[in-house]
């Protein structure tokens, strides 16, 4: 299968995330030095692949971008060619476009296409893997709620980015005796706030898959309170929710494949607790997009050119259909047929709410 690969393309889709670029550079090096591929990248994710937007990848184009967020090949979380918007005598309407992908693949003589990102994109990757194109997926989300793998980078990038401004709130909460809430991101996944929690010395740590009970948020404030600790710092998931309650939705977006977009949580949760604790002032942060952007951090640095070199090797190997993985400290593999649909999600009995708990943390139930 080696000598029959020539040439491979790379697409980026999704949202944004550090590590990205780490990928893209590992995957065209190895690609270039390891099996003497040519390789190209396709803008703006499978929007590029409709529209045939290939731009040669190289040794110099990908220089110096290995601690950069972002990528160099832009990126798209709205289109699908699955499920594509399209206009038809003067109307707007969703279609299924793939072929017109699979075709430009051909016309492009692309051998093999690797897919970066998430559960979307990943989806999409799969089903092309089931119409024949030799596709390999890269796992990319901050929230790193993706099944059959430990770690997705972009996470560790992520954490650290909200450990900091949980540090920096510290500070000012004391100053002023207030109570400060930290909303960051993670969708239907409590990862993020779970570990930047423990790691930003979060008196309350509240996530989507332990619904709170405002009146426990309320008690552990004023324990802390007898203990002559007269400030507290939240840190809330966007997708974390009261009991019997619901999450809160920021907005719709119509033409995203996955239209609701969570926040506002921490405004909701810091006017309620106004309401029950009078005395103290509570000022909310939406760390939003700040976790996306920046530097990449060592360790995804490391775990994305790790993944970029084995996305290379299953290619040589003709291993297709499959995504990289990282299970321990070994870089594996794992279908796509397996990971597409899963959402790994924190388990109430995971090992880290226990540290957490034992170190007097609450988790608002």
């Amino acid at each position: 299968m080696k000598n029959d690969i020539k040439r491979i393309a790379l697409l980026t889709g999704g949202g944004d995330c550090p590590g990205l670029n780490a990928v893209i550079r590992a995957i065209t090096r190895t690609a270039i030095l390891q099996y003497g591929y040519e390789v190209f990248g396709y803008k703006f994710g499978y929007r590029g692949l409709y529209n045939n937007d290939l731009t040669p990848l190289t040794l110099e184009s990908v220089s110096g971008i290995l601690h950069r967020g972002g990528t160099i090949l832009y990126s798209s979380n709205k289109d699908n060619l699955f499920d594509y918007t399209v206009e038809e005598n003067g109307i707007k309407v969703k279609r299924d476009v793939s072929d017109v992908g699979v075709e430009n693949l051909k016309k492009a003589e692309i051998d093999a296409l690797v897919v970066i990102g998430g559960d979307g994109t990943l989806t999409s990757a799969r089903d092309f893997a089931r119409k024949g194109v030799n596709v390999i997926g890269v796992p990319k989300t901050i929230d790193n709620d993706l099944a059959c793998t430990d770690v997705t980078f972009g996470f560790n990038t992520a954490i650290d980015i909200a450990t900091e401004g949980l540090d920096r709130l510290h500070t000012t909460a004391e100053s002023h005796h207030r109570i400060m809430i930290l909303e960051v991101m993670g969708r239907t996944a409590g990862w993020i706030a779970l570990q930047s929690g423990i790691a930003g010395s979060a008196d309350v740590i509240l996530i989507p898959e332990i619904p709170y009970d405002i009146n426990k948020i309320v008690e552990k404030v004023k324990e802390r309170e007898k203990r002559g600790k007269l400030f507290s710092i939240i840190v809330v998931a966007e997708g974390a929710k009261p009991k019997n309650g619901d999450v809160v939705v920021q907005k719709i977006v119509e033409d995203s494949p996955d239209p609701i977009r969570l926040g506002g949580i921490g405004n909701k949760l810091a006017a309620d607790l106004e309401k029950l604790i009078p005395t103290h002032e509570v000022r909310n942060t939406v760390l939003g997009h700040l976790q996306r952007g920046g530097n990449t951090c060592t360790y995804d640095r490391i775990l994305s050119t790790r993944y970029g070199v084995k996305a290379v090797q299953l290619i040589a190997e003709g291993k297709f259909g499959n995504m990289v993985a990282l299970k321990g400290n070994k870089i594996t593999y794992a279908s796509l047929e397996d990971v597409i649909g899963k959402i790994k999600n924190v388990s109430v009995d995971d090992e880290l709410i226990e540290v957490a708990r034992k170190i007097g943390t609450s988790f608002g139930d």
